[in-house]
């Protein structure tokens, strides 16, 4: 039984950092999913697939692992710093721009 230990990345949909600063620990999925022949969804035999463990630090994830037996794999993530504009949101929105505003 093999899991991946990581912490989720930002989600492209919005700017917020929401479900990122916890650690997940996934199983990999140990067969291949297939096709229903009769109604087309995709399905698989492997429930250890369906599982997703959360964890507050990662030293927490990698001791779960331990314990239980699971050779696990741990990825660290990525920092990207902060994009902070000095004017912030607000600047859209300046009447005092310099610069033509159009859209």
């Amino acid at each position: 039984m093999t899991a991946r230990i990581y912490r989720p990345a930002k989600t492209a949909m919005q700017s917020g950092t929401a479900r990122t600063k916890q650690w997940v620990l996934d199983f990999v999925p140990e067969t291949a999913r297939e096709v229903d022949p009769l109604m087309g969804w995709t399905s698989s035999s492997d429930t250890q697939a369906q599982v997703r463990l959360r964890f507050d630090t990662k030293e927490e994830a990698v001791e779960y692992a331990r314990d239980h037996g699971i050779d696990a794999v741990v990825t660290e993530p990525q920092r990207r710093k902060p994009n902070i504009r000095p004017g912030g949101y607000g600047e859209n929105f300046a009447t005092n721009r310099r610069a033509v505003w159009t859209h």
